[in-house]
């Protein structure tokens, strides 16, 4: 008897192959083939929201050949990815080779493994018709979001820009939290410190407060004022031990990886992109080629938000770990997500290694640098969360000065458990303290005060975006990816450092849809959305009515925004080049491998040129480094000073434009400077002996109400201090 296996990619199919034997015959889908056209909406809007599915354009030769070898076989079977969008594959394959979706064709599995691959052929069953139709709601909600509002965008503000209802909501994200770091306002406070002395060992006690009634009440020290009260009273130079406490400490291993942990993770310890991470996994699941095995898939299916663990994985970690480590440092461990998303996502393992004996270091040879690196990951991970627990010894000690009361702690890590395996990001080394006993009189080598001001909260990495969306229910986990691809693409976002930083485009884009969307931007609304799928692909609600409900209010706010949003002339950098065809002088585009030059001219002249390197001008500075002559250079917000001795020396300063404001810090002079993506803000120019900064314009007025720094916003001269009724 013949059977003909369907998945989606060669890799996959090469090495499922070699599992089935001759009566198999395995071929590749190479993706979707059928989907919604790109030149146009596609949905029947009148007709049920039903889409017009066309065949993918490229895909004939390969319709053609699974046609020719569905026509060989006696049986057919569609194997493609156990989630929702393999499912709709697998629809799609059996309506275009006329199969019927009601006879058990669909296999699953969730690993590529022999045993694996065996026992799913031999358990075939229906389509899922339920995840079918919540692929398709993504689908045709994701399409009329996006093939409505992006030309919109483009016909009001400028071509190429997109809208999208997972992106926009991400996009908006990253925007709240410039807007809150924009906003925020620095507040003052101290710390103070004794290094304290026992023998040669020095030790750092921190000011925690002071009793009151027998209780320890703790303090926040909040202005120089209340600090030289505490230095006023403490004893420089001899403090007095006043209680020890010693405790255990235990720290459980994480959870094994989700597609999000797992993204995060690798973006903290190896510096992956989440895109970068996504096609590694990919790699390791569909199969690599290793010596004496052949072709192997060596992780479980890599998109998944669920941290289960089958009990034959379970068992042979179990096993591998009192055979290498011992009995003391095996512990059963069960991981559960809340019954909710048990019940829509739970039908796939957490990510973990096919095989435990697959060790990373047994393997290496195999791997590429990344594969390895990933793969040791994903195997740590695994193997620690079904070990024991670190321990740690904990001592902290309580010093009163005059009842100033001090606070000095140390840990010993006790038990390794499972830290001999995977050692978290966060985790210190050993901090020893010395012997102590209480009433022991101790020398003060050093009062060491610190002024601070608290910080703004932090911009967003790929791996806490990721986070947040998962954690607010926004998007799954095959959209994690592809959704910070697109923001980073379309120029809404820049990244710096590993930061994500929004661009004045991301910031007019959102505003936009603000004013007019506010649904599409709203996390609340989208993850409801997202719950909404879930429901359909438990069979608990019907795809059209999802789809209607939402259109409803869509098409009301999309005819809105076609009336009133007004047409935004967002104008291109004018360089000082002309173009040699027309004389026009070029301005800077953005394209697809960069900034190039293009005549503004377009479409009667269509002369494009790179867009070369600034010509650097010699000054009279002296660099305060090497002592070589500095350059003046023009950079991508404007001129700056570099060193001529460059790559040896890589000095660089601005050129900071002044204006007619003392700094309301040090009475310096105030100056404009940039962000790393192009945002105007100002700043003292005595950086970094003064770190004032505002992201308005300070003027010279005081507020009459409570003089605080009275500055320019929206063209209107208000008070920076939020509280203040002069503040807007």
């Amino acid at each position: 008897m013949k059977n003909l296996l369907i998945v989606e990619s060669p890799a996959k199919a090469k090495t499922i192959g070699k599992f089935l034997g001759k009566n198999y015959t395995v071929k590749a889908s190479v993706g979707h083939v059928r989907d919604l056209p790109k030149s146009k909406l596609g949905i029947d809007i009148d007709n049920n929201f039903e889409p017009k599915y066309i065949t993918i354009r490229g895909k004939g030769d390969v319709i053609k050949e699974l046609k020719k070898e569905a026509k060989k076989a006696d049986k057919v079977f569609l194997a493609t990815d156990p989630d929702r969008e393999g499912e709709a594959i697998s629809w799609h394959l059996a309506k275009i080779l006329n199969l019927d979706e009601n006879d058990k064709i669909r296999i699953e599995f969730n690993e590529i493994t022999k045993e694996a691959i065996k026992n799913a052929s031999k358990n075939p069953r229906k389509i899922n018709k339920d995840l079918v139709d919540a692929q398709q709601a993504r689908r045709v909600l994701d399409r009329l979001v996006g093939y409505n509002i992006s030309p919109l965008l483009w016909k009001k503000i400028k071509k190429g820009l997109s809208a999208g209802r997972v992106q926009s909501v991400a996009l908006k994200l990253v925007i709240d939290r410039e807007r809150e770091i924009m906003d925020f306002q620095p507040e003052e406070y101290w710390t103070l410190e004794l290094e304290v002395k026992k023998s040669r060992k020095k030790m750092l006690a921190k000011y925690v407060g002071y009793y009151e009634n027998d209780k320890l009440k703790k303090v926040k020290i909040k202005s120089k004022d209340e600090i030289d009260k505490i230095l006023e009273s403490i004893d420089k130079e001899k403090i007095v031990v006043h209680k020890i406490d010693k405790t255990k400490s235990y720290s459980k291993p994480s959870a094994p990886f989700t597609t999000s942990s797992l993204q995060q993770e690798a973006s903290r310890k190896l510096r992956f992109t989440s895109k970068k991470t996504m096609m590694v996994a990919q790699q390791l699941y569909e199969g690599v080629n290793i010596k004496g095995e052949g072709s192997v898939g060596l992780v479980t299916y890599i998109r998944t938000d669920s941290t289960r663990l089958s009990e034959e994985a379970i068992n042979g970690s179990k096993e591998f770990i009192i055979s290498k480590y011992g009995e003391k440092y095996y512990k059963h461990r069960v991981y559960t997500k809340s019954k909710k998303k048990e019940k829509v996502q739970d039908a796939h393992e957490a990510i973990r290694p096919t095989s435990v004996l697959r060790t990373p270091e047994k393997i290496k040879d195999s791997l590429t640098q990344d594969q390895y690196k990933l793969y040791s990951l994903i195997w740590k991970r695994f193997v620690a969360c079904q070990m024991a627990d670190a321990v740690y010894d904990v001592t902290k000690v309580l010093f009163d000065n005059n009842n100033n009361i001090f606070e000095v702690s140390g840990k010993i890590l006790n038990f390794d458990g499972f830290r001999v395996v995977y050692k978290d990001s966060d985790e210190q080394d050993d901090k020893i303290l010395p012997e102590m006993e209480v009433k022991e009189v101790l020398n003060i080598s050093k009062v060491i005060p610190n002024q601070h001001f608290t910080q703004p909260p932090a911009r967003y990495t790929e791996a806490s975006l990721i986070k947040d969306l998962e954690e607010k229910g926004i998007g799954r986990p095959s959209t994690y990816a592809p959704t910070i691809t697109t923001i980073t693409g379309r120029d809404y976002v820049a990244k710096e450092k590993g930061y994500l930083i929004p661009t004045d485009m991301g910031f007019l884009v959102t505003e936009m849809l603000e004013k007019y969307f506010p649904d599409i931007v709203n996390e609340r609304f989208t993850a409801e959305l997202e719950n909404h799928l879930d429901d359909i692909a438990n069979g608990e609600s019907e795809w059209h009515k999802v789809i209607e409900d939402f259109y409803k209010k869509f098409k009301v706010d999309l005819n809105v925004a076609e009336k009133e949003m007004k047409e935004i002339e967002v104008k291109d950098e004018v360089s000082d080049v002309p173009c040699e065809k027309c004389g026009a002088f070029m301005v800077v585009k953005n394209g697809r491998y960069g900034k190039f030059l293009a005549c503004p001219n377009y479409p009667e002249c269509k002369n494009t040129k790179p867009l070369e390197k600034d010509v650097a001008e010699e000054t009279d500075e002296v660099c305060e480094k090497c002592g070589s002559k500095m350059l003046k250079r023009k950079g991508r917000y404007g001129e700056f000073l570099a060193c001529s001795n460059y790559p040896e020396c890589k000095n660089t300063k601005p050129i900071l434009k002044t204006i007619d404001v003392p700094c309301p810090r040090c009475g310096g002079k105030v100056a404009v400077k940039f962000s790393k993506a192009g945002r105007r803000f100002f700043g003292c120019s005595n950086y970094p002996n003064c770190n004032y900064v505002s992201w308005y314009e300070p003027v010279k007025e005081k507020c009459p109400s409570c003089e605080e720094q009275m500055v320019l916003k929206n063209n209107e001269v208000v008070c920076i201090n939020k509280n203040c009724e002069n503040a807007k």
